[in-house]
């Protein structure tokens, strides 16, 4: 098969189907690369050959990933973090170097290649730890900071590494001279770049962005990105280091944003062709025979980088929880390993007997990663015993605040949108209790002296502490909907009959929060274009009652339980009071109910002056109200009414007339 195209398409074919599989099982798209380029590399089927053109090719993956690292790189960040990045970062990445150079030369490996080893055992895995933690919410969690710190600090530490280990393959006596030299080149051509490049990129992507073209400007991106990687490739370094420094300079101006959704496409397409590449050189067969060293490499890297992960942290001032949980995420291997092997392979470092035991166990580490996080909050409060007082305490502390509270709202994220409806509730003498997972946010609120507490809402034992069985309802303010999912499982789990309110993205998100069973959602898309709509239609000239008609009923198609409030509380004035303004009521039809088995027409509410303006059934949207509809337990039946009336009606639903 020495054509190009049919190669290419193999590759594709392959990688679309393994990726949408691993997509599927929820395992990360790097073992379906991993795995597509074993199978069909040299060493398996043999379909696709490992060439030097495929190696060159698949090294602008590498340059994209540098690429996206420098847009990412901020000195402020750094220093807004420099106790964990340089304190913890640096820690994990030399001590655990040091340890596998040990390791390597008690087996009989040159140091040299152990050095390499150890930085390729080091790093961890940036795109799957990152996503674990922003889908789990704990990236503001204390061993969310210390796994992103440490990250950090591996991230950058790459960049010299892969300068330095083409002058590691030169005789002993002239090591040191290329060593130095390549660091002085890398020293001029940083400064030269990032003092003189910073002004001139800055002025020249101001102009491409006047030209408001979108090809112009992704094709001067790609220049930009590929020139400063030949240029340090001209300059003797490597091609990694030259795009970090291009997305140093594009991350300090206005444009960071918009490139880096033009440059993902490339990247990720590419970063995927470098994987392949890894996995062609796997050779299945030596790694049967050696398979015992590549259990102990695996097991001596998960064990070793959680001891030094756990224990400097320790002694930076974490809690043992705190310290466990950064070790255990920290201790698989990562995607910068492979980066760092493969260049190594490239230069003629390592020979296959050291490469392909450590590629293996870099591999399973990679594939045990999710698993390990999964278990770390078992593993924490198995071994670690504080943990247990540590989590009483907090939740005391919450049980407490919300001790007086009755049939309050629980908040769930205390953002902006939770502070902005904690004011509304405020302005109403409704009490509320929140929950919000970032303890800056907390500390600053709680000294305001305003009802929040750290804490998760996706947790059984918080949402209880929150005073769950005495809320009347529960709020979701945030947008994360696998998050909201969780914590509609989680009330309905504890107290099916509270209704929860839930915010959502767009329409689609609506469907899964409502089939969890929320009692209402509100979509951030529709909301935004229902005021933009008013907004336009009252300075084209519409009279505004028009307008606020034209709101009304917009609305009211979307929200069943406002259908028919608008128009009461508008036509009922401001002269009554407030005992007989209409309202809405909800009531849950619980087993052994009246009302359950018999239809709406069956009710006769209208005399005591309350109507069904909606029924929520769970699992099922858009129940459509019609007299004949037939009422079961479980189902939430909104009343609209007067205090009076909606009292009575409750009466009716739940005992009879």
């Amino acid at each position: 098969m020495t054509d190009t195209l049919p190669l290419v398409l193999l590759l594709l074919a392959a990688a679309v189907s393994v990726v949408a599989v691993f997509r599927l099982l929820g395992l990360p798209p790097i073992m379906g690369y991993l795995l597509v380029g074993t199978v069909m590399g040299p060493h398996a089927l043999g379909w696709v050959p490992d060439t030097l053109q495929t190696r060159h090719l698949a090294e602008f993956g590498v340059v994209f990933l540098m690429f996206s690292i420098g847009l990412e790189f901020s000195l402020a960040r750094l220093y807004q973090m420099k106790r964990i990045v340089f304190g913890l970062g640096l820690a994990q990445v030399s001590i655990s170097m040091l340890v596998a150079m040990l390791a390597a030369r008690l087996l009989g490996v040159p140091w040299l290649a152990g050095l390499v080893l150890g930085g390729a055992l080091a790093m961890s895995s940036t795109a799957i730890l990152s996503k674990l933690l922003s889908d789990r919410g704990e990236l503001d969690a204390p061993h969310g900071r210390e796994v992103i710190g440490v990250l950090l600090f591996q991230d950058i530490a790459v960049v010299p590494l892969l300068v330095l280990i083409p002058a590691l393959t030169q005789p002993v006596g002239e090591m040191a001279e290329a060593l130095l030299w390549a660091g002085l080149k890398a020293a001029v051509l940083l400064g030269l770049i990032l003092f003189a490049g910073q002004r001139v990129l800055s002025a020249w992507f101001y102009r491409v962005a006047r030209s408001k073209s979108g090809e112009l400007f992704m094709l001067n991106v790609l220049l930009i990105t590929l020139g400063m990687a030949w240029i340090t490739e001209l300059a003797g370094l490597s091609m990694a280091l030259g795009a970090f420094i291009a997305g140093m300079l594009i991350g300090e101006t206005d444009y960071r944003y918009q490139v880096e959704e033009d440059i993902k496409p490339f990247r990720d397409v590419l970063l995927g062709l470098f994987f392949v590449s890894i996995g062609m050189r796997l050779n299945l067969g030596q790694l049967g025979e050696e398979w015992p060293l590549v259990i102990g490499i695996l097991c001596s890297l998960l064990v070793l980088k959680l001891l030094i992960v756990s224990g400097f942290s320790r002694l930076l001032g974490s809690s043992p929880g705190t310290a466990l949980r950064s070790g255990l995420w920290l201790c698989a291997g990562g995607e910068f390993g492979f980066v760092v092997l493969a260049r190594s392979d490239e230069v003629g470092l390592l020979v296959p007997h050291y490469l392909q035991p450590v590629l293996a166990a870099l591999v399973l580490s990679l594939l045990l990663a999710p698993l390990i996080v999964q278990f770390t909050e078992r593993l924490v409060f198995r071994f670690v015993a504080s943990e247990w007082l540590m989590r009483s305490m907090q939740l005391t502390q919450i049980a407490a605040q919300s001790l007086n509270a009755e049939k309050h709202a629980i908040l769930c994220g205390y953002g902006r949108t939770g502070q902005h409806l904690a004011r509304f509730l405020e302005a109403e003498g409704v009490s509320f209790m929140a929950l919000d997972p970032d303890p800056e946010r907390v500390r600053a609120s709680a000294a305001a002296g305003e009802a929040v507490a750290w804490g998760d809402g996706t947790r059984k034992e918080m949402l209880l502490a929150a005073g769950l069985a005495r809320a009347s309802v529960v709020i979701i303010t945030f947008a994360d909907v696998a998050a909201a999912l969780r914590v509609i499982h989680r009330v309905r789990e504890l107290r099916p009959d509270v209704p929860i309110v839930s915010r959502a993205r767009n329409e689609e998100d609506m469907e899964k929060l409502y089939a969890a069973g929320a009692a209402e959602v509100v979509p951030e898309a529709l909301e935004s274009s229902v005021m933009l709509a008013t907004h336009a239609l009252a300075l084209s000239g519409i009279p505004m009652h028009k307008v606020i008609k034209r709101l009304r009923e917009m609305r009211e198609q979307h929200y069943a339980l406002l259908r028919g409030f608008f128009h009461g509380a508008t036509d009922a004035g401001q002269h009554l009071a407030d005992a007989d303004q209409p309202r809405l009521h909800a009531v849950t039809l619980t087993p052994g109910a009246w009302a359950i088995g018999r239809c709406v027409a069956d009710l006769d509410l209208e005399k005591l002056g309350a109507g069904v303006t909606a029924i929520r059934r769970r699992s099922l949207r858009g129940l459509k109200l019609t007299p004949a509809v037939e009422l079961m337990a479980g189902d939430v039946v909104v009343l609209l009414g007067a205090i009076a009336a909606v009292t009575a009606g409750e009466g009716v639903l739940l005992r009879g007339k």
